[in-house]
């Protein structure tokens, strides 16, 4: 599986977020800067993040976003789930106006259970061990 560039950024904005001193409130300017991702486009991932709830949103003149849970308790699976949407990266499987042989498809369960099994592994990691590899 090849990660969007929206997938790419939450994953590193958010070991940056790790890597900070516990409750630590990052700026996403800070972010975009460091991890050099656009800030506009880091922004509309962190909304996400932020519903997902795994960043909280901090206002006003020393706002920013800090983790809502520990980096132990979220998954690579939550933050790319939580980018992504509920929609999967694999539409025809999912979609089932986009394709008119989905009652018929031959491989449809083949890409459900590789999905399946893909996210059990991403699951599997947690933002803390990412933040350490880093």
């Amino acid at each position: 599986m090849q990660f969007t560039k929206a997938e790419e950024y939450g994953i590193i904005g958010m070991i940056h977020l790790a890597r900070q001193p516990r409750g630590a409130v990052v700026s996403l300017s800070e972010i975009s800067k460091v991890e050099n991702i656009p800030d506009k486009f880091l922004a509309k991932i962190f909304q996400n993040l932020t519903k997902s709830e795994l960043v909280k949103s901090h206002r006003g003149v020393r706002g920013g976003f800090s983790l809502a849970k520990t980096p132990r308790k979220i998954t690579m699976g939550e933050i790319i789930r939580s980018v992504q949407g509920e929609e999967d990266p694999m539409k025809c499987v999912l979609k089932h106006h986009v394709c008119d042989k989905v009652a018929a498809c031959p491989i449809r369960k083949a890409v459900l259970d590789a999905n399946k099994q893909l996210f059990a592994v991403y699951n599997r990691h947690s933002l803390k061990e990412l933040a350490d590899s880093y």
